[in-house]
């Protein structure tokens, strides 16, 4: 199991917070995620042998955000 936060930017309202939240529960191997509105942060917790961070990135950006290194 790997944990990591992610810096996500253009997360303004609770609907973008909700957004993020739902796409990445719905990853397959995703454990849990708590997104930060106020400081764009989220933090997740998946299994690194069923998904990586490029698909996690990848379904972030696909609903319209920046993950930011």
């Amino acid at each position: 199991m790997m944990q990591t936060t992610l810096n996500v930017q253009g997360m303004t309202c609770s609907h973008c917070e909700q957004s993020v939240k739902s796409t990445l529960q719905n990853l397959n191997g995703v454990n849990a995620v708590d997104v930060q509105l106020e400081s764009g942060k989220v933090d997740i917790a998946f299994d690194d042998s069923n998904i990586t961070m490029i698909d996690i990135r990848n379904a972030i950006e696909e609903q319209g955000y920046d993950v930011i290194f």
